[in-house]
Protein backbone atom coordinates (compact mmCIF):
# COMPACT_ATOMS: atom_id res chain seq x y z
CA UNK A 1 0.00 0.00 0.00
CA UNK A 2 1.23 3.60 -0.80
CA UNK A 3 0.48 4.69 2.65
CA UNK A 4 0.75 4.42 6.53
CA UNK A 5 -2.04 3.83 8.75
CA UNK A 6 -1.09 7.05 10.37
CA UNK A 7 -0.84 9.05 7.41
CA UNK A 8 -4.24 7.41 6.80
CA UNK A 9 -5.76 8.57 9.16
CA UNK A 10 -4.43 12.54 9.46
CA UNK A 11 -5.57 12.82 5.62
CA UNK A 12 -8.95 11.70 7.08
CA UNK A 13 -8.67 14.19 9.53
CA UNK A 14 -8.50 16.85 6.91
CA UNK A 15 -11.87 15.59 5.27
CA UNK A 16 -15.33 16.67 5.92
CA UNK A 17 -17.86 15.56 7.82
CA UNK A 18 -20.11 14.75 5.23
CA UNK A 19 -17.22 12.73 3.52
CA UNK A 20 -16.35 9.24 3.19
CA UNK A 21 -13.36 7.42 3.42
CA UNK A 22 -11.53 6.73 0.38
CA UNK A 23 -10.40 2.87 0.69
CA UNK A 24 -6.23 1.83 0.14
CA UNK A 25 -7.06 0.53 -3.17
CA UNK A 26 -8.39 3.82 -4.51
CA UNK A 27 -5.41 6.11 -2.77
CA UNK A 28 -3.13 4.18 -4.57
CA UNK A 29 -5.23 4.34 -7.93
CA UNK A 30 -5.19 7.92 -7.82
CA UNK A 31 -1.30 8.60 -7.32
CA UNK A 32 -0.64 6.55 -10.67
CA UNK A 33 -0.46 7.91 -14.55
CA UNK A 34 -0.74 11.04 -14.53
CA UNK A 35 1.32 13.26 -16.96
CA UNK A 36 3.80 16.14 -15.74
CA UNK A 37 2.68 19.56 -14.46
CA UNK A 38 3.97 21.90 -17.38
CA UNK A 39 7.73 23.00 -15.73
CA UNK A 40 7.87 26.66 -17.67
CA UNK A 41 7.23 29.15 -15.27
CA UNK A 42 7.07 33.01 -15.73
CA UNK A 43 8.87 35.66 -13.95
CA UNK A 44 6.52 37.72 -12.17
CA UNK A 45 5.89 41.34 -13.77
CA UNK A 46 8.11 43.66 -12.19
CA UNK A 47 10.38 41.53 -10.38
CA UNK A 48 13.08 43.85 -10.45
CA UNK A 49 10.47 46.54 -8.68
CA UNK A 50 9.78 43.99 -5.89
CA UNK A 51 13.89 42.90 -5.64
CA UNK A 52 14.66 46.96 -5.16
CA UNK A 53 11.82 46.89 -2.62
CA UNK A 54 13.77 44.13 -0.68
CA UNK A 55 16.74 45.47 -0.92
CA UNK A 56 15.69 49.22 0.06
CA UNK A 57 14.39 47.32 3.88
CA UNK A 58 17.45 45.44 3.41
CA UNK A 59 19.37 48.65 3.94
CA UNK A 60 17.65 50.27 7.00
CA UNK A 61 17.93 46.95 9.10
CA UNK A 62 21.75 46.00 8.47
CA UNK A 63 22.30 43.03 10.36
CA UNK A 64 18.92 41.66 11.95
CA UNK A 65 16.77 38.97 10.81
CA UNK A 66 13.65 40.32 8.86
CA UNK A 67 10.41 38.47 8.93
CA UNK A 68 7.20 39.31 6.45
CA UNK A 69 4.69 37.00 6.49
CA UNK A 70 1.17 36.96 4.03
CA UNK A 71 -1.07 35.21 6.46
CA UNK A 72 -3.80 32.45 6.30
CA UNK A 73 -6.85 31.90 4.68
CA UNK A 74 -9.71 33.14 7.08
CA UNK A 75 -13.05 30.81 7.97
CA UNK A 76 -16.00 32.50 6.77
CA UNK A 77 -18.08 29.76 8.34
CA UNK A 78 -17.55 26.34 9.20
CA UNK A 79 -15.20 24.79 6.73
CA UNK A 80 -15.34 28.13 4.05
CA UNK A 81 -13.18 30.30 3.71
CA UNK A 82 -13.48 34.03 2.61
CA UNK A 83 -11.44 34.58 -0.80
CA UNK A 84 -7.44 35.25 0.55
CA UNK A 85 -5.91 38.34 -0.21
CA UNK A 86 -1.96 38.41 0.46
CA UNK A 87 -0.78 40.34 3.66
CA UNK A 88 -0.32 43.85 2.04
CA UNK A 89 3.44 44.01 3.36
CA UNK A 90 4.55 40.67 1.87
CA UNK A 91 3.06 41.60 -1.54
CA UNK A 92 4.90 44.73 -1.72
CA UNK A 93 8.38 42.81 -1.61
CA UNK A 94 7.50 39.79 -3.50
CA UNK A 95 4.49 39.91 -5.89
CA UNK A 96 3.23 36.52 -4.61
CA UNK A 97 -0.48 36.05 -3.60
CA UNK A 98 -0.28 32.74 -2.52
CA UNK A 99 -1.52 32.15 1.71
CA UNK A 100 0.65 30.60 4.31
CA UNK A 101 4.08 31.90 2.84
CA UNK A 102 6.98 33.61 4.86
CA UNK A 103 9.42 36.35 3.05
CA UNK A 104 13.05 35.55 5.39
CA UNK A 105 15.92 38.03 4.88
CA UNK A 106 18.67 36.74 6.31
CA UNK A 107 21.45 39.11 7.57
CA UNK A 108 25.10 38.07 5.18
CA UNK A 109 28.13 39.99 4.30
CA UNK A 110 25.79 41.48 1.32
CA UNK A 111 22.95 42.79 3.26
CA UNK A 112 20.34 39.95 3.38
CA UNK A 113 20.06 36.84 1.97
CA UNK A 114 15.98 36.51 0.44
CA UNK A 115 14.27 33.15 1.65
CA UNK A 116 10.88 32.38 0.77
CA UNK A 117 9.11 29.74 2.50
CA UNK A 118 6.16 28.23 0.34
CA UNK A 119 3.90 25.29 0.64
CA UNK A 120 5.57 22.33 -1.72
CA UNK A 121 3.81 20.58 -4.56
CA UNK A 122 4.11 17.64 -4.07
CA UNK A 123 2.06 17.19 -7.61
CA UNK A 124 -0.13 14.01 -8.13
CA UNK A 125 2.39 11.36 -6.36
CA UNK A 126 0.60 12.16 -2.91
CA UNK A 127 -2.86 11.30 -2.23
CA UNK A 128 -2.93 14.54 -0.65
CA UNK A 129 -4.17 16.28 -3.74
CA UNK A 130 -7.34 14.03 -3.63
CA UNK A 131 -7.76 14.04 -0.31
CA UNK A 132 -6.62 17.34 1.30
CA UNK A 133 -9.79 19.65 0.93
CA UNK A 134 -8.19 22.25 2.47
CA UNK A 135 -4.88 22.44 -0.12
CA UNK A 136 -5.34 19.58 -2.32
CA UNK A 137 -4.90 20.81 -5.72
CA UNK A 138 -8.30 18.73 -6.73
CA UNK A 139 -9.51 21.09 -4.55
CA UNK A 140 -8.27 24.48 -4.41
CA UNK A 141 -6.01 24.33 -7.70
CA UNK A 142 -2.03 23.54 -7.65
CA UNK A 143 0.54 25.66 -5.33
CA UNK A 144 3.79 26.61 -7.49
CA UNK A 145 5.88 24.78 -5.70
CA UNK A 146 9.44 25.86 -3.98
CA UNK A 147 11.68 25.69 -6.75
CA UNK A 148 9.38 27.23 -9.43
CA UNK A 149 8.63 29.92 -7.11
CA UNK A 150 12.25 31.03 -6.46
CA UNK A 151 12.34 31.40 -10.35
CA UNK A 152 8.65 33.12 -10.84
CA UNK A 153 10.12 35.28 -7.54
CA UNK A 154 13.08 36.26 -8.22
CA UNK A 155 14.57 35.47 -4.94
CA UNK A 156 18.07 34.12 -3.38
CA UNK A 157 16.34 30.82 -2.01
CA UNK A 158 13.21 29.17 -1.61
CA UNK A 159 12.38 26.44 0.70
CA UNK A 160 9.26 24.44 2.02
CA UNK A 161 7.28 26.58 4.89
CA UNK A 162 8.22 23.35 6.92
CA UNK A 163 11.84 24.49 7.46
CA UNK A 164 10.64 28.14 8.34
CA UNK A 165 10.98 27.48 12.21
CA UNK A 166 14.04 25.89 12.28
CA UNK A 167 15.83 28.77 9.97
CA UNK A 168 14.79 31.77 11.52
CA UNK A 169 16.20 29.92 14.78
CA UNK A 170 19.35 29.27 13.21
CA UNK A 171 19.64 33.01 11.60
CA UNK A 172 18.59 34.60 14.56
CA UNK A 173 22.27 32.58 16.75
CA UNK A 174 24.17 35.40 14.37
CA UNK A 175 22.15 38.36 14.62
CA UNK A 176 21.77 41.22 16.09
CA UNK A 177 17.87 40.97 16.44
CA UNK A 178 14.59 39.87 14.95
CA UNK A 179 11.65 42.23 13.08
CA UNK A 180 8.80 40.95 11.87
CA UNK A 181 5.56 42.51 11.49
CA UNK A 182 4.83 43.20 14.92
CA UNK A 183 7.42 45.37 16.06
CA UNK A 184 5.79 48.57 15.34
CA UNK A 185 9.26 50.58 14.11
CA UNK A 186 9.59 47.66 10.99
CA UNK A 187 5.68 48.10 10.14
CA UNK A 188 6.09 51.88 10.03
CA UNK A 189 9.09 51.69 8.14
CA UNK A 190 7.06 49.50 5.14
CA UNK A 191 4.43 51.73 5.54
CA UNK A 192 6.31 54.72 4.89
CA UNK A 193 8.04 52.78 2.11
CA UNK A 194 4.70 53.19 0.44
CA UNK A 195 4.07 56.92 0.87
CA UNK A 196 5.89 58.00 -2.61
CA UNK A 197 4.43 55.87 -5.00
CA UNK A 198 7.17 54.26 -8.08
CA UNK A 199 6.20 54.44 -11.53
CA UNK A 200 4.89 51.32 -11.86
CA UNK A 201 2.38 52.13 -8.65
CA UNK A 202 0.94 54.99 -10.59
CA UNK A 203 0.78 52.81 -13.71
CA UNK A 204 -1.34 50.11 -11.90
CA UNK A 205 -3.57 52.88 -9.98
CA UNK A 206 -4.46 54.69 -13.46
CA UNK A 207 -5.50 51.22 -14.31
CA UNK A 208 -7.92 50.52 -10.99
CA UNK A 209 -9.20 54.03 -12.06
CA UNK A 210 -10.26 53.31 -15.73
CA UNK A 211 -12.02 49.81 -14.46
CA UNK A 212 -13.40 51.87 -11.85
CA UNK A 213 -14.87 54.86 -14.19
CA UNK A 214 -16.78 51.45 -16.63
CA UNK A 215 -17.85 50.32 -13.37
CA UNK A 216 -19.34 53.36 -12.23
CA UNK A 217 -21.20 53.56 -15.76
CA UNK A 218 -22.63 49.88 -15.46
CA UNK A 219 -24.13 51.35 -12.30
CA UNK A 220 -25.58 54.67 -14.15
CA UNK A 221 -26.91 52.18 -16.93
CA UNK A 222 -28.45 49.58 -14.55
CA UNK A 223 -29.98 52.68 -12.27
CA UNK A 224 -33.58 52.79 -14.68
CA UNK A 225 -34.22 49.18 -13.60
CA UNK A 226 -32.40 48.76 -10.41
CA UNK A 227 -34.83 48.64 -7.38
CA UNK A 228 -32.61 48.02 -4.45
CA UNK A 229 -28.80 49.42 -3.06
CA UNK A 230 -27.80 45.94 -3.48
CA UNK A 231 -28.81 45.56 -7.48
CA UNK A 232 -26.30 48.50 -7.32
CA UNK A 233 -23.43 46.66 -5.37
CA UNK A 234 -23.98 43.37 -7.71
CA UNK A 235 -23.83 45.41 -11.12
CA UNK A 236 -20.36 47.64 -9.55
CA UNK A 237 -18.77 44.18 -8.33
CA UNK A 238 -19.77 41.97 -11.16
CA UNK A 239 -16.94 44.89 -13.13
CA UNK A 240 -14.51 44.15 -10.34
CA UNK A 241 -14.40 40.33 -10.28
CA UNK A 242 -14.60 40.53 -14.54
CA UNK A 243 -11.56 42.86 -14.94
CA UNK A 244 -9.98 42.66 -11.51
CA UNK A 245 -8.76 41.41 -8.58
CA UNK A 246 -11.86 42.02 -6.29
CA UNK A 247 -13.68 45.14 -5.02
CA UNK A 248 -10.81 46.94 -2.75
CA UNK A 249 -13.41 47.46 0.15
CA UNK A 250 -17.04 46.80 0.66
CA UNK A 251 -19.03 48.49 -1.89
CA UNK A 252 -21.01 51.49 -0.12
CA UNK A 253 -24.25 52.07 -2.06
CA UNK A 254 -26.16 54.40 0.33
CA UNK A 255 -29.63 55.91 -0.98
CA UNK A 256 -31.78 58.63 0.88
CA UNK A 257 -30.87 58.94 4.00
CA UNK A 258 -28.99 55.81 4.51
CA UNK A 259 -26.25 58.19 2.45
CA UNK A 260 -26.10 60.11 6.31
CA UNK A 261 -24.01 56.59 7.40
CA UNK A 262 -20.51 56.77 6.22
CA UNK A 263 -19.76 53.13 5.90
CA UNK A 264 -23.09 51.76 5.02
CA UNK A 265 -22.25 48.66 3.38
CA UNK A 266 -25.81 46.79 4.08
CA UNK A 267 -27.26 47.79 1.07
CA UNK A 268 -30.68 46.45 1.71
CA UNK A 269 -32.46 49.82 1.17
CA UNK A 270 -35.39 49.89 -1.91
CA UNK A 271 -34.89 52.68 -4.08
CA UNK A 272 -37.14 55.67 -3.65
CA UNK A 273 -37.59 57.70 -7.49
CA UNK A 274 -36.37 60.85 -5.97
CA UNK A 275 -33.66 59.65 -3.48
CA UNK A 276 -29.61 60.25 -4.46
CA UNK A 277 -27.32 57.54 -4.27
CA UNK A 278 -24.24 57.70 -2.67
CA UNK A 279 -21.96 55.32 -4.52
CA UNK A 280 -18.34 54.81 -3.07
CA UNK A 281 -16.45 51.60 -4.38
CA UNK A 282 -13.35 50.58 -6.16
CA UNK A 283 -12.08 48.08 -8.22
CA UNK A 284 -8.69 46.21 -6.81
CA UNK A 285 -6.99 45.15 -9.66
CA UNK A 286 -5.48 41.84 -10.09
CA UNK A 287 -2.42 43.74 -9.02
CA UNK A 288 -4.26 44.46 -5.85
CA UNK A 289 -3.91 48.61 -6.16
CA UNK A 290 -7.35 49.91 -5.84
CA UNK A 291 -9.13 52.92 -6.54
CA UNK A 292 -11.40 54.74 -3.89
CA UNK A 293 -14.24 56.51 -5.64
CA UNK A 294 -17.29 58.57 -4.70
CA UNK A 295 -19.80 59.90 -6.74
CA UNK A 296 -23.57 60.81 -5.59
CA UNK A 297 -25.95 61.03 -8.29
CA UNK A 298 -29.47 61.54 -8.68
CA UNK A 299 -31.79 58.00 -9.21
CA UNK A 300 -34.11 59.94 -11.48
CA UNK A 301 -31.45 61.85 -13.31
CA UNK A 302 -32.19 65.06 -12.13
CA UNK A 303 -31.17 66.78 -8.61
CA UNK A 304 -34.16 68.37 -7.14
CA UNK A 305 -33.66 71.75 -5.73
CA UNK A 306 -32.03 71.71 -2.64
CA UNK A 307 -30.57 68.63 -3.50
CA UNK A 308 -28.71 70.52 -6.05
CA UNK A 309 -27.56 73.18 -3.24
CA UNK A 310 -26.20 70.73 -0.72
CA UNK A 311 -24.15 68.96 -4.12
CA UNK A 312 -22.60 71.77 -5.48
CA UNK A 313 -21.42 73.04 -1.72
CA UNK A 314 -19.31 69.71 -1.42
CA UNK A 315 -17.92 70.37 -4.80
CA UNK A 316 -16.71 74.00 -4.13
CA UNK A 317 -15.01 72.03 -0.93
CA UNK A 318 -13.38 69.87 -3.29
CA UNK A 319 -12.15 72.42 -5.80
CA UNK A 320 -10.74 74.17 -2.73
CA UNK A 321 -8.97 70.49 -1.47
CA UNK A 322 -7.65 69.57 -4.78
CA UNK A 323 -5.99 73.54 -4.86
CA UNK A 324 -4.23 72.78 -1.83
CA UNK A 325 -2.87 69.33 -2.78
CA UNK A 326 0.36 71.19 -3.63
CA UNK A 327 4.34 69.52 -3.08
CA UNK A 328 5.30 71.08 -0.13
CA UNK A 329 1.84 71.78 1.91
CA UNK A 330 1.08 69.60 4.80
CA UNK A 331 -0.55 66.84 4.66
CA UNK A 332 -3.78 68.15 6.51
CA UNK A 333 -4.00 71.51 3.60
CA UNK A 334 -6.26 69.85 1.69
CA UNK A 335 -8.74 69.50 4.76
CA UNK A 336 -8.44 72.77 6.00
CA UNK A 337 -9.51 74.14 2.82
CA UNK A 338 -12.30 72.01 2.26
CA UNK A 339 -13.27 72.85 5.73
CA UNK A 340 -13.69 76.33 5.60
CA UNK A 341 -15.61 76.05 2.28
CA UNK A 342 -17.93 74.08 3.63
CA UNK A 343 -18.43 75.81 6.84
CA UNK A 344 -18.80 79.14 4.92
CA UNK A 345 -21.83 77.36 3.03
CA UNK A 346 -23.59 76.19 6.34
CA UNK A 347 -23.65 79.79 6.99
CA UNK A 348 -25.41 80.60 3.83
CA UNK A 349 -27.61 77.64 4.51
CA UNK A 350 -28.59 79.11 7.75
CA UNK A 351 -27.66 75.97 9.68
CA UNK A 352 -24.54 77.26 11.19
CA UNK A 353 -24.77 80.94 12.54
CA UNK A 354 -21.56 81.85 12.38
CA UNK A 355 -18.61 80.31 10.30
CA UNK A 356 -15.87 81.59 11.64
CA UNK A 357 -16.97 80.62 15.02
CA UNK A 358 -17.45 77.06 13.86
CA UNK A 359 -14.16 76.95 12.24
CA UNK A 360 -11.91 77.79 15.55
CA UNK A 361 -10.03 74.97 16.99
CA UNK A 362 -11.59 74.50 20.50
CA UNK A 363 -15.13 74.56 18.38
CA UNK A 364 -15.23 72.35 15.13
CA UNK A 365 -19.05 73.21 14.44
CA UNK A 366 -18.78 72.45 10.73
CA UNK A 367 -17.92 68.14 11.60
CA UNK A 368 -21.65 68.13 13.16
CA UNK A 369 -22.44 67.85 9.49
CA UNK A 370 -19.02 66.94 7.76
CA UNK A 371 -18.12 64.38 10.29
CA UNK A 372 -15.06 63.17 8.41
CA UNK A 373 -11.92 64.64 7.57
CA UNK A 374 -10.83 64.85 3.29
CA UNK A 375 -8.14 62.51 2.73
CA UNK A 376 -6.17 59.78 3.46
CA UNK A 377 -3.33 57.81 1.35
CA UNK A 378 -4.31 55.13 -1.41
CA UNK A 379 -2.66 52.79 -3.37
CA UNK A 380 -2.35 48.75 -2.44
CA UNK A 381 -4.39 49.50 0.67
CA UNK A 382 -7.30 51.31 0.55
CA UNK A 383 -7.00 53.35 3.48
CA UNK A 384 -2.78 53.01 2.64
CA UNK A 385 0.34 53.44 4.69
CA UNK A 386 -1.64 53.07 8.06
CA UNK A 387 1.53 51.97 9.99
CA UNK A 388 3.36 55.38 8.79
CA UNK A 389 4.28 57.29 11.94
CA UNK A 390 2.57 60.72 12.33
CA UNK A 391 5.22 62.94 11.81
CA UNK A 392 5.69 61.58 7.69
CA UNK A 393 2.45 61.10 7.28
CA UNK A 394 -0.62 62.91 9.49
CA UNK A 395 1.59 65.60 10.22
CA UNK A 396 4.20 65.78 7.26
CA UNK A 397 4.44 67.44 3.82
CA UNK A 398 3.00 66.15 0.82
CA UNK A 399 5.50 65.31 -2.07
CA UNK A 400 5.44 63.84 -5.70
CA UNK A 401 4.38 60.43 -5.73
CA UNK A 402 2.44 60.63 -3.18
CA UNK A 403 -1.73 59.88 -3.39
CA UNK A 404 -4.18 60.77 -1.68
CA UNK A 405 -7.69 61.07 -1.72
CA UNK A 406 -9.84 64.12 -1.21
CA UNK A 407 -13.39 63.27 -0.52
CA UNK A 408 -15.55 66.59 1.45
CA UNK A 409 -18.77 65.51 2.42
CA UNK A 410 -22.07 67.20 4.31
CA UNK A 411 -24.58 64.54 5.59
CA UNK A 412 -27.50 66.04 6.95
CA UNK A 413 -29.75 63.66 9.31
CA UNK A 414 -32.77 62.95 9.40
CA UNK A 415 -33.76 64.27 12.45
CA UNK A 416 -31.46 66.93 12.80
CA UNK A 417 -33.44 69.42 14.21
CA UNK A 418 -30.48 72.00 13.76
CA UNK A 419 -31.05 71.36 9.64
CA UNK A 420 -33.90 73.17 7.95
CA UNK A 421 -36.55 70.29 6.81
CA UNK A 422 -36.26 70.46 3.06
CA UNK A 423 -31.90 69.48 3.86
CA UNK A 424 -32.91 66.74 6.23
CA UNK A 425 -31.93 63.24 4.88
CA UNK A 426 -29.58 64.34 2.37
CA UNK A 427 -26.06 63.13 2.13
CA UNK A 428 -23.66 63.88 -0.54
CA UNK A 429 -19.47 62.82 -0.90
CA UNK A 430 -17.70 63.39 -3.81
CA UNK A 431 -14.29 61.88 -4.05
CA UNK A 432 -11.54 61.57 -5.95
CA UNK A 433 -8.19 60.18 -6.08
CA UNK A 434 -5.15 62.55 -6.57
CA UNK A 435 -1.35 62.54 -7.70
CA UNK A 436 0.87 64.87 -6.26
CA UNK A 437 3.46 66.18 -8.93
CA UNK A 438 6.67 67.99 -8.92
CA UNK A 439 4.67 70.96 -9.86
CA UNK A 440 1.11 70.64 -8.68
CA UNK A 441 -1.14 67.73 -8.88
CA UNK A 442 -3.33 65.54 -11.37
CA UNK A 443 -6.60 64.11 -10.75
CA UNK A 444 -6.67 60.60 -11.42
CA UNK A 445 -10.11 59.91 -11.62
CA UNK A 446 -11.18 63.10 -13.96
CA UNK A 447 -12.83 61.10 -15.99
CA UNK A 448 -15.49 60.47 -13.87
CA UNK A 449 -17.91 63.15 -14.34
CA UNK A 450 -18.81 65.30 -11.03
CA UNK A 451 -20.54 69.10 -11.99
CA UNK A 452 -24.24 69.36 -11.64
CA UNK A 453 -24.72 69.68 -14.94
CA UNK A 454 -21.94 67.24 -15.89
CA UNK A 455 -23.89 64.64 -14.03
CA UNK A 456 -26.94 65.26 -15.10
CA UNK A 457 -26.09 64.63 -18.92
CA UNK A 458 -23.57 61.85 -18.08
CA UNK A 459 -26.50 60.14 -16.45
CA UNK A 460 -28.67 60.55 -19.88
CA UNK A 461 -26.06 59.57 -22.46
CA UNK A 462 -25.41 56.48 -20.80
CA UNK A 463 -29.32 55.38 -21.00
CA UNK A 464 -29.46 56.21 -24.10
CA UNK A 465 -26.51 54.19 -25.31
CA UNK A 466 -25.77 50.40 -25.49
CA UNK A 467 -23.97 49.02 -22.41
CA UNK A 468 -20.11 48.54 -22.30
CA UNK A 469 -19.69 44.52 -23.17
CA UNK A 470 -17.95 42.79 -19.95
CA UNK A 471 -14.72 40.97 -21.25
Amino acid sequence: MCRSLAFMTDILHKAGSHDTAPPPALLEFMVRDWAPHDAKVEHVPNAQTFAQRRRLLSQRFRGEVLVIATGHEKVRANDTMYRFRPGTDFYYLTGNTEPDCVLLLVPDENGHRDVLFVEPNPGRSDATFFTDRNKGELWTGPRLGVPESRDRYRVDQARPIAEFADALAKAGEYAKGTRDLEDPEFRAFLSEMRLIKDNVEIAELRKAMASTKRAFEDVVRALPTAHSERHVEGVFNLRARVEGNDVGYNTIAASGPNACILHWTKNTRQFKRNDLLLLDAGVEIETLYTADITRTVPISGRFSESQERVYALVLAAQEAGFAACLPGNDFMAPNRAAMQVLAQGLERLEILESAEDALKEEHQFYKRYSLHNVSHMLGLDVHDCAAARAETYKYGKLQPGMVLTVEPGLYFQTNDLTVPERYRGIGVRIEDDVLITKDGFEVLSRDIPRGVAEVERWMHQLWATPANRLS
